[in-house]
Formats: C-alpha cells, structure tokens, sequence
C-alpha cells in the first residue's frame, strides 16, 4: 500500500522509497566491523592467555643471552686546573708603586706585572760607588808604601851583606815590606767587597720590577699600589699565573680497590655542574703513588690531561668523571642474576647429560674458536685436532672411572680430561693448579704450537694463559622447560650485564629464578 501511494505522486517517489533501503545497508556496516574487532581480541586474549600459562607452568624466570657492548668504567670527583701554575712573588721589600696586570690578564714571559720603589736601592748603589773609589784609593796608597818599602829593603840588604848595617835594620825592612805587601792585598778586597755589594743592589734595582716568568694568565693578584711589601722571612705571593689554560687537568681521588684496574692511556669522560648537557673528554696521564688516607678509606691521585682548546674550562670547576677501564664490543651478555641462580633440589635438575659440568670441554670450545680465528693452514689444522682427540680421549676414559666426590671451580659431576682447579683452597694452591693446567696443555698441544710462526704463537700463547686463568661459572638453560647446566666463561661485568662465552648462543634463555607454587596454577574458569 506504502508502494502504491509513493508511486502515485511525482517523480521522486522512487526515491522515497529506496532510501530507507539504502540506510539500512550502510547502517549494518558498523556491526560487521565490530564483530570482527571482537573476534581479534578474542583470539589475541587466548594467545596471550596460552602464552602466560604456558610460562606459568614452566615455573623458571629467564633472561636472554644478547649480543651487545659492556663498557666497565669508575666513576670519581676531583678539580680542574692548569697543568703548571707559578706564583710570582717579591725577593725584596718596599712599596708598590704601580700594578700592570689584573685578573684574567693575558702576559707573555718578561711583561711587566707590578713595581715597587727603587729609591732604597738607588741610594745604595750609590754608597756602594763611592765605597769602591775609596777602597780604590786605599789600594793605590798601599801599593806606594810597598815600592817604599821594597826599596827600603833592597838597600839595606846590600849594605848588610858588605856589614854596613846592622842584622836588626834589614829585619825591621823586611817587616815593612811585608806589611806593605798585606795592605795591598787587603785594599784589593775591599774592592772586591764593595763591587759585589754594589752588585746586589743593583740586583736589586731590577727586582723593583716584577717580571712575568712564563705565558699565561693571571688568576690571582693579592697587591694593590702603595701597599707595602716585606720579603724579609719569605717571599710574599703577589701574582698566582696559569700556563697555557689550553690544556688543563684534574686530579682524581680513586679507592684502592679500583686503582689496579687504572692504567696511563685510559678514556675518561667527565661533567661539570657548569655545563651540565655536556661531556667532555680526557686522558689518563699519571697514576701517582703517594696515597691518601681519609677515615682510614685509601685513595690514589689520578692526573688525567684535557684538551681546552675553546676555553670553555675553567680552573677550580669540580667534575664527575668516569675511567673507562674496559670496553668489549659485540660480545654475548647476561644479566647478572643469571650468574647468582642456583637451583633447588629438582629431579629435572639432579641428572644432567654427561659431562654437563665439565668445564674442560666448555675450555676446548674456547680453544676451537681461537684455533678458526687464527685462519691456520691444513698442517697446522690437523695437528691441532689431533691435540684435540688425544684430551677428548683422555676425558672419555676418565668419565668412565667411578665419580670421584669433590667441589670444583668448575662445578660437581664427572671427572674432567684434564686437571681441575679446586675451590677452597689457598692461593697458592690454585696457583699451583693453574701451573700444571698450563703444563698439561702445553704438553698437548706442543706440536701444534711448534707449527706456528711467531705472531701466531704469541697470539696462541696469550690466548691459552687468558683461557686458564679466566673465572668460569654455570649458568642454567631453559630447554624443553627443563633447565640444563652449562659452564660458562666469565669476562668484564659493568654491575648489571656480564659477558660470557661458551656452549651459549644469543638468545638462549637463562634462568634466573623459579617461580611461586601459585604461579604455576592456571586460573580458574
């Protein structure tokens, strides 16, 4: 009936009557996207829900193995300042008369800083003058009574030989030229006296002007004119000058317990409160001896160079600065509680595969990778794998003998191919095993090394004497939601991140704890 009557009318009936149509289908469209919505988040929740409790039922934590950098550094304070600073002062005393220079002054070597009267000194110079023309005339005096003397002399020893005069008359002639003779020499030092005098003064003289000794800055001036200054006990500091503020250094306080890690050449970085969005860069210098103890706590100075070039540096400025004492790039890392996991008494856990413990096998992994890095020849190859065979020989026969009890720092389980380093002993009892580890590895592998050139043995011999005395620890792999003991080698740990090598890949899952009972325990539907 609704038909009849749209049709009826005008033309646009038609259109009346497909609209409602028209609204209805764009009006469904909403709810089809909303189904599908639905439908995606469903599945998401079941993935998400099956993922969580199927980790849940694992029971174990974990952490990845990554692949990464490791930098190690020590972080200590200290003070900028110039790598030199001379502190002019004042050899003599009397009044400043003039002041060239102020703070921040820049002088070269020989300017003028500051002048002090000279008249004291003038006057003295003068006096002196006058004391060497008189001793001057005392001498020539002395010398005419010499010739009047040695005349004397000459005469009266003539007359004696010929018995003219008496014995007791050329003696009193010889006294006189004597005398004559002593009061020559002596108005020759008077002169000589008097010069030098009147040379000090004129040192003296020249000290009145107080001369830079170097180039460079002036940071402090502690004179003003018309004061008085008196070097009578010491020299009084006047001028405190900076050498060349282009190169700067600082002066750490590091604690004994880090300072063997500390060598000349080390990276430092640094901050200072004054440019707090900047780093700036250094070098280690000198690492000096003379340590100080503060509340019985030891440290060592650390002098560490710094390139200023721009000047933005300031002398005193206090800095926050980090040694870089290792980096080691692209290397397997772990988070730290990976290393500390231990697990609780666990079937799953108790029997391992054979050999699982067995750090020398772990150690002839190490040496199989240094062995491919070296790019050895066929030769030098087969002789290795040799040397390979033979331990791998010698640890399939000791792992048949019964176990042996005993703590290792490798871990516990079967006997090893080669001789085991032991925990709780003294060090020189691990210094004695790691010296006949040495010997046993350099007995097997003596005719491979003799294969070697000379940069290749160096590197050889460097490689082992690393693997030996390297740390190894176990760390727990989740396979098959069973975790498996691997022995790993330990190398540099920044506090958070510890690298590793050995039978681990990047990506491994390591535990790193176990789980709440009621963890485990899906929820109820």
């Amino acid at each position: 009936m609704r038909y009849t009557l749209a049709c009826s009318r005008i033309g646009t009936g038609y259109l009346r009557m497909s609209r409602p149509r028209y609204q209805n289908r764009r009006n469904g469209l909403p709810w089809i996207v909303v189904a599908l919505v639905g439908l995606a988040l469903a599945g998401g929740a079941y993935w998400w829900w099956s993922r969580s409790d199927g980790d849940n039922q694992s029971g174990y934590r974990t952490t990845p193995v990554e692949r990464g950098d490791i930098r190690v550094a020590i972080s200590s304070t200290g003070t900028l300042s110039a790598i030199s600073m001379v502190t002019v002062g004042s050899q003599i005393s009397g009044q400043v008369t003039e002041v060239l220079v102020d703070f921040n002054s820049p002088v070269k070597q020989g300017d003028v800083l500051a002048r002090i009267d000279p008249s004291t000194y003038e006057a003295q110079i003068v006096q002196g003058s006058a004391q060497i023309l008189a001793a001057q005339a005392a001498l020539r005096l002395a010398q005419a009574t010499l010739r009047n003397a040695e005349l004397d002399y000459q005469r009266k020893s003539s007359l004696a030989d010929q018995q003219l005069v008496a014995r007791s008359d050329l003696d009193l002639a010889i006294a006189a030229r004597d005398q004559a003779q002593a009061q020559v020499v002596s108005a020759q030092a008077q002169i000589r006296q008097q010069t030098a005098s009147t040379q000090t003064s004129r040192l003296n003289l020249n000290r009145t002007v107080i001369r830079s000794p170097v180039d460079g800055v002036v940071l402090t001036r502690t004179i003003e004119p018309g004061q008085t200054v008196a070097a009578s006990l010491q020299s009084p500091e006047l001028f405190q000058i900076a050498v060349d503020l282009s190169k700067m250094k600082i002066e750490l306080a590091v604690d004994e317990s880090d300072i063997g890690q500390v060598k000349a050449g080390q990276t430092v970085s640094f901050t200072a409160d004054a440019f707090p969005e900047r780093e700036f860069r250094g070098v280690v210098e000198q690492v000096r001896l003379a340590a100080t103890t503060t509340n019985n706590v030891v440290t060592y100075p650390v002098v560490v160079t710094v390139d200023n070039s721009d000047g933005v540096l300031l002398p005193g400025l206090t800095v926050n600065a980090e040694i870089e004492v290792s980096k080691r790039s692209n290397v397997l890392k772990v988070a730290n509680a990976a290393l500390r996991y231990k697990p609780a008494a666990d079937p799953a856990t108790a029997n391992q595969p054979p050999g699982i413990n067995d750090a020398s096998d772990g150690q002839i992994g190490d040496l199989v990778r240094i062995a491919t890095r070296m790019q050895l020849s066929t030769t030098q190859r087969a002789a290795f794998d040799r040397a390979v065979a033979s331990i791998r020989q010698r640890q399939a026969a000791r792992e048949a003998q019964p176990q042996v009890q005993g703590n290792s720092m490798f871990g516990t389980g079967r006997g090893m191919g080669g001789p085991r380093i032991m925990i709780g002993g003294s060090t020189q009892d691990v210094g004695a095993q790691r010296q006949r580890i040495t010997r046993h590895y350099q007995t097997e592998f003596g005719a491979f090394r003799a294969l070697l050139d000379q940069d290749r043995r160096k590197t050889w011999d460097a490689e082992l004497l690393a693997l030996i005395n390297a740390r190894h620890a176990p760390v727990y792999k989740l396979v098959g939601g069973v975790p498996q003991q691997h022995m790993v080698r330990i190398g540099v740990s920044d506090g958070t991140n510890t690298e590793i090598s050995g039978d681990i890949a990047d990506g491994d899952e390591l535990v790193i704890g176990e789980r709440a009972a009621s963890a485990a325990i899906p929820p109820a539907s």
